[in-house]
Order: C-alpha cells, then structure tokens, then sequence
C-alpha cells in the first residue's frame, strides 16, 4: 500500500480508502468486520462513512469494530453529514442546527470522540454558506473534527467555500469526494482545476463506474440476479438500460479489458490503477460486497500503468468537450509560452 497526505493537511492516509455504504445492508456485520480487518492487514488506514449509510447502521459496525480492534488509533477516520436523517424540515441540510447534532450522533454511533474529516456531503442552497462553515470551524476548534471536507460539490460551489474561508482566516478544507472513474470525466473540464488551486484532494467514489469498468455487465442482455444492477437495471447513474447503448461505455470497456488481458490483471485493477494515478487523487474509494471483491481490489495497490496504457485509457474514456471553453481553442487559450508577444 502506498500513502499521500490528505490533501494539503500533514495527515497521512492510504491511496485506497475503505468505503462502507455497503455495511448493515449489502454486507451483514460479520462480514464489514472482515473487510475491515483485510483492509487493514493490506495496509489501509483510511475508513469512510456517512451518517446515512443504512440509516446511521454503517456507522454503527465501523464504531463496533474500531471498539475491538488494535488499530483504532492507526485509522484515520471520515464520515458526512448533510442529508435527511429524520421526518422534519431542521432534520436536513448544513445548518448549525442539523449539523451539530448529525456531528454528534455520528461521533455517538462511531464510539469516539473527535472525528479526522467531517465532510459536507452536498452543496445546501437554503443554508447560508458562512453559517455552515462557521459551524466546521467551530468544531475544528471545539477538538470534534481534525479537518473539514467536501463532497458533490461542483466546482463553483467549491471556488466560493474555499474563498469565503480564506477571507474569514478560517481552517481550510482539504478534500473533496466527488464521483470519479473512465466512464465519470468531466470532473476534470472544473472541478478538478479547482481543487488543484485550493489545495483540495480528490477521494474519488465510484471508481468502478457501478460495476461498468469490473466487465461483469453484459451490453446485449439486461442483468440479473445478485449485482447492483442485476436487482435494478435503472439503478442511478451506472443504469444499464442508458449505458449499454452508449458506444464511449462500450469503447472504454474494451480498452480496459484489453489492458488487463495482456498484463494478466483483472479489468478492476486496470481502471484502479488509471484513477489513483490522476491528478490532484488523494485517496480511491473503494465498495466491495464481500472479500473476493476487495483482495481483488486491493491487488491494485502496487500497480501502475505506463504511459502507453494511461494514454490509451485517456483516449477511449474522453469525454468530447466542445471546441469551447473546455476543448480545442479553449484549453489552447488557457496557457502560453512564456516568450509572450506574437513571435
């Protein structure tokens, strides 16, 4: 396992994190138990949550196994708080109001007593954006958070929380968790330039595109049986009914299957090992339902593509930007040799 610090902070995480959206619900408790102490025993440190992962029970497993495990005090912990936790109109959002008691229920169900990075998990229109991130910096200084991140956040929504922090002499953020993968790219056209000037470090979700980039889709029949989208074709972004007639889906699929038969690797490790590799990553993300899925997985912690194999990934999984702002002319415009002039 490799390590990097957490954004711009001296904290040092893993570049695989442990996501758990799939405990209490995909994978019973035994089994997140297990995963954990695998991710660990790979030399993984960092554990992501939310508080509404199952309902608070995500929380919950990850709190039961760092009450029993040796390396509670080795991980470094992050979960989020933003979305509805109960029936009324205060159970919502990142006002001081829901977030001092989301904070302090999930320190309650994680059995600690400071949290490493609290993240917003999405942008709140209703709350004013100095009142959310006066109440980070509160908890900063109050010892009940380490850092303060972001998540979903597009990339104005970021530029204006980073410049607002700056003005106010506040902590500043270090990350941001948006979704990332060769299917998900246009990240890169704002949000990435972005965070690169603040500082932010990318903790990518999703990074297998839904199961997409792993090959275990078919493109001619609809899936079944106990997969994500054998339960629901038209689940979120990843549904298949929408991408298994996209041609860019099908092409990206090819180059990493490509890839990963001529290394002897599997297709996971491939597209992995594109995303960590990124610009500005942190850490990846990774949600596995059970074991084999995460040794597979964490078999991508010592690869590494070569140019070759990076450029093909690049050229299959582009995007199409317009010529303008974010293709051809647009990005020519936005650098210039330093000669200057029109020699």
């Amino acid at each position: 396992m490799e390590y990097r610090t957490l954004g711009a902070s001296g904290a040092i995480v893993s570049t695989y994190a442990l996501g758990t959206m799939t405990f209490g619900n995909e994978t019973d408790e035994a089994g997140a138990h297990a995963q954990l102490d695998r991710y660990v025993a790979a030399g993984g440190n960092f554990i992501d949550t939310a508080d509404v992962y199952t309902g608070g029970v995500s929380e919950e497993i990850v709190g039961s196994w760092l009450a029993k495990s040796s390396a509670r005090d080795d991980v470094v912990v992050a979960t989020k708080g933003r979305f509805p936790t109960g029936d009324t109109p205060n159970d919502v959002g990142t006002s001081r109001r829901h977030l001092r008691r989301a904070l302090d229920a999930s320190l309650s169900r994680l059995g600690v007593d400071h949290i490493d990075l609290y993240q917003l998990h999405a942008w709140d229109p209703v709350t004013p954006l100095d009142e959310t991130l006066g109440f980070l910096e509160d908890a900063v200084r109050a010892g009940k958070i380490g850092y303060g991140g972001l998540s979903n956040f597009t990339g104005w929504q970021l530029q204006k929380a980073c410049d607002l922090i700056d003005r106010r002499g506040w902590s500043r953020l270090v990350t941001l968790q948006p979704q990332y993968n060769l299917l998900v790219r246009e990240i890169e056209w704002e949000i990435v330039p972005a965070a690169q000037e603040n500082g932010l470090g990318l903790l990518p979700w999703s990074p297998l595109g839904g199961g997409w980039l792993t090959g275990k889709y078919s493109f001619d029949e609809e899936p079944t049986g106990a997969t994500r989208l054998g339960e629901n074709p038209d689940r979120g972004v990843e549904s298949w009914r929408r991408r298994s007639t996209n041609q860019r889906v099908r092409d990206v699929v090819d180059a990493v299957r490509e890839i990963a038969t001529a290394r002897g690797n599997s297709m996971a490790q491939v597209a992995l090992a594109w995303l960590v590799d990124r610009p500005a990553v942190t850490s990846v993300i990774l949600g596995a339902r059970t074991i084999e899925q995460l040794d597979d997985n964490l078999a991508a912690a010592d690869l590494h593509l070569t140019a070759e194999e990076t450029e093909k990934l690049n050229q299959a999984s582009d995007p199409g930007a317009a010529d303008y702002p974010y293709g051809g002319p647009g990005v020519a415009q936005r650098g210039r040799p330093i000669t200057g002039g029109r020699a």
